[in-house]
């Protein structure tokens, strides 16, 4: 089946499924009722079944706001710092610090040591790919990069970089997620606009767009809507007109993929993926944040959100799909980190990706600021907040 055909079907590919994961002791431990705030779409004739009773566990505390935290297998976790450049690995509730080229990060405002991807094969190859500011040729850009892991976890050793360019200011709206794709060796790249008015709808930038390329070479996946374009940045790119893209994530099954992105003052959004589609931010001349985050009033056509959280925004972070019947009332829900919210929501859509409600429970509501999400085989969730003082990687499960 073509990738259009697919994405016809809403089935698009999205990230692998990561190794076991073994369980992790935790300093700390909480078994919190899962009281929710559910609202129903108007309509909606699903039948509603119990929360389940959360479980939140400190797996690891003491960090400075966690970007992204990945398995690698063997009960231990990757996991990046944004500030501190920092890239550690986690065993049993202990922090060590990976050596890798930290001088060359970039850091400055949002932008910094990012979003991670671990390879599906990662015992046999210890690849892993990172997103982050880079110092390079006097100034600086984003990049995303694929690292090997030494057999001791110790030191990362520089592979390549997979896409370089995508363009930066202050550090602001520096993006920037990954997902490998299942079905592909694509590797998926949401980035954010740099809060530069020509970047979203400029399809020669790598800017507010998701990317779409060989997760070892960086090149245009032969099937992205531009591949033939005779700009060879053009061919990266596999959706437009994004504002700030903070969450990938492939539904299980039917492997739609859909982006969380930061609204401005209003309308986070979740938007389901297919080819060559136009999300519709554009705020120029200038940089006009009262636009409307999908303007219709653009040339082409644009593709409206899936969901979006009206006025005011909760900045929306990091997403993963749950998985499992122990999730109850959640099960096969998005769940949605939210930064400003200081909480997590779960949205659940029906096959067609219409919203069907979204609920909030008690127990994700105490941690503050939660950046990334991370599902595991077993169905728990790792999420990591992002206070900036005392923060954690934090276990969720259903069970």
């Amino acid at each position: 089946m073509t990738l259009r055909s697919r994405a016809t079907a809403l089935a698009l590919s999205g990230p692998l499924a990561l190794g076991a994961f073994t369980a992790i002791s935790s300093p700390t431990y909480a078994d919190v009722s899962a009281a929710t705030t559910s609202v129903s779409q108007p309509g909606s004739d699903a039948a509603r079944i119990a929360a389940p009773r959360l479980k939140v566990r400190t797996v690891v505390a003491g960090l400075e706001n966690p970007w992204d935290v990945k398995p690698i297998g063997g009960g231990s976790l990757l996991v990046t710092e944004r500030d501190k450049a920092r890239l550690s690995v986690v065993r049993d509730g202990t922090r060590r610090t990976v050596r890798l080229s930290r001088s060359r990060v970039w850091v400055s405002g949002e932008t910094g040591l990012m979003s991670l991807a671990v390879d599906p094969r990662f015992r046999q190859t210890r690849h892993f790919w990172t997103c982050q500011g880079w110092k390079a040729n006097g100034g600086q850009d984003v990049r995303v990069s694929v690292w090997k892991l030494s057999a001791s976890a110790r030191r990362a050793r520089l592979v390549r970089h997979v896409v370089t360019g995508i363009p930066t200011t202050s550090g602001r709206h520096g993006g920037c997620r990954l997902l490998l794709d299942s079905g592909s060796d694509a590797l998926y790249i949401g980035t954010g606009d740099a809060a530069d008015p020509a970047n979203p709808r400029d399809l020669t930038s790598l800017g507010g767009k998701v990317l779409r390329v060989h997760r070892l070479t960086g090149a245009a996946m032969s099937d992205n809507p531009y591949a033939a374009a005779s700009n060879l940045r053009q061919r990266l790119v596999f959706t437009y007109g994004h504002r700030n893209v903070q969450g990938l994530a492939q539904r299980p099954g039917d492997g739609a993929v859909v982006s969380v992105e930061h609204g401005s003052y209003r309308d986070d959004e979740v938007n389901a993926l297919t080819p060559g589609a136009d999300f519709g931010w554009n705020p120029g001349p200038g940089y006009d944040e009262s636009v409307p985050m999908t303007d219709h009033g653009l040339p082409g056509q644009q593709t409206d959100a899936i969901w979006s959280s009206g006025t005011p925004t909760i900045a929306t972070s990091g997403a993963a799909w749950t998985s499992g019947s122990d999730w109850g009332e959640y099960a096969s829900a998005l769940a949605v980190a939210t930064l400003g919210g200081e909480r997590m929501i779960f949205i659940r859509f029906d096959e067609a990706l219409r919203q069907v409600d979204v609920s909030t429970p008690a127990a994700m509501r105490r941690y503050g600021r939660l950046r990334s999400v991370t599902s595991l085989s077993n169905g728990d969730l790792l999420v990591t907040t992002s206070n900036g003082v005392d923060d954690r990687v934090l276990r969720v499960s259903p069970r």
